[in-house]
């Protein structure tokens, strides 16, 4: 198993910029998220969230600026190795079942099958998927895939979080079970970074930054956003003159 990350490891986005087609969709962006918390990036559909959280993977390349992970600047494979990636879309491989996806993702992450077993039961349990082990991918629905995308984020217990939109389309009971087991690896030292348009979710999370037309509007804890909203509402904050 891969040894976790220094928990004073962190993300520091520095001057990023990144267009497509001569459009630009994140103009100078500076963020730092602190290790071993729950950060929320918010935004509207189309603002640029997915696009930010490839650029911290490594797996886009900005015109400009930097990523670093823990000191090291991205993409750098050893600190993929302790990353769980959640896209938006799913990376499944549809012909194979539940728990084959769930074995081929753990093998990736180098995974010891005398752990893999007792992980994937409990995670599977976390969302709800008991007695679905052996179901194809492609005759699931598209909130089961949702679950599974996750599972397959959390199989090799990473110190390091990037989930996108994990819980749309998921019922509110699974909603919180989720929310409670990202808390859960919050308290292990884990860093979390989710992207979301739900506002019911930001207060789960520590911090959060806004972010609307390739532009930060602020960045701050939950409680010193709702300081400067006009009614205490991370939600209004949207609506106000960047």
């Amino acid at each position: 198993m891969n040894q976790p990350l220094d928990q004073k490891s962190e993300i520091i986005l520095t001057d990023i910029v990144k267009s497509f087609k001569q459009k630009c969709v994140l103009d100078h962006i500076n963020l730092h998220f602190q290790s071993g918390k729950i950060h929320g990036l918010l935004g509207a559909s189309g603002s640029g969230k997915t696009t930010l959280l490839n650029i911290i993977m490594g797996s886009l390349i900005p015109n400009s600026g930097t990523v670093t992970i823990h000191g090291q600047r991205m993409p750098d494979r050893h600190i993929l190795q302790h990353i769980g990636y959640m896209p938006q879309e799913d990376g499944l491989y549809q012909e194979l079942s539940l728990y084959d996806n769930l074995q081929f993702f753990a093998g990736i992450q180098k995974l010891p099958r005398s752990e893999f077993s007792k992980k994937a039961q409990e995670l599977i349990e976390i969302v709800g998927l008991t007695g679905e082990e052996n179901t194809l991918v492609m005759n699931c629905s598209g909130g089961m895939k949702k679950r599974i995308s996750l599972l397959a984020a959390l199989i090799h217990s990473p110190s390091l979080l990037l989930l996108d939109e994990p819980t749309v389309g998921i019922d509110p009971v699974l909603r919180r079970q989720i929310w409670e087991y990202l808390h859960r690896l919050k308290k292990e030292g884990a860093t979390v970074l989710v992207t979301t348009h739900v506002m019911d979710e930001v207060d789960k999370c520590d911090t959060a930054a806004l972010l609307r037309d390739g532009h930060i509007l602020l960045h701050d804890t939950i409680d010193e956003l709702k300081k400067n909203s006009p009614d205490h509402s991370i939600e209004s904050l949207f609506f106000m003159a960047p």
